[in-house]
């Protein structure tokens, strides 16, 4: 699987994914910063990577229907400094073997993972 860290995440979030064995690129390393949703989005597509991002935008499925992307993991944290984010995301990254993320949209908080399958649309 790819991935694309949105640049409000750190890129250690990408480092994580890389640390087992994914694909994530940062949109910072791309020099797509300051790209609005729809700019950033149709990239993911174009590349066939999912994006995680702290952007609640990408968590309305009306705007953004999962099984018309590649997928999208918001996170929806009361707290975004770099060391709980980081913590947040690490706890999500075992379930990303287990569950489905392709067409699908994950709202990860500090104590669940919610997940929006590509049928509900």
């Amino acid at each position: 699987m790819k991935f694309k860290i949105d640049e409000n995440l750190p890129v250690e979030i990408a480092e994580l994914l890389w640390t087992v064995g994914y694909d994530a690129m940062t949109v910072i390393e791309q020099e797509l910063r300051g790209g609005d949703d729809a700019f950033i989005s149709a990239t993911c597509l174009r590349e066939g990577r999912i994006l995680v991002t702290l952007d609640l935008d990408f968590a309305d499925v009306r705007a953004y229907p999962p099984q018309q992307f590649p997928g999208f993991m918001v996170l929806r944290v009361r707290r975004q400094d770099k060391r709980h984010l980081i913590a947040v995301f690490q706890r999500a990254i075992p379930l990303i073997e287990q569950e489905p993320v392709e067409h699908r949209l994950w709202i990860i908080e500090e104590s669940r993972v919610r997940i929006r399958g590509e049928e509900e649309g």
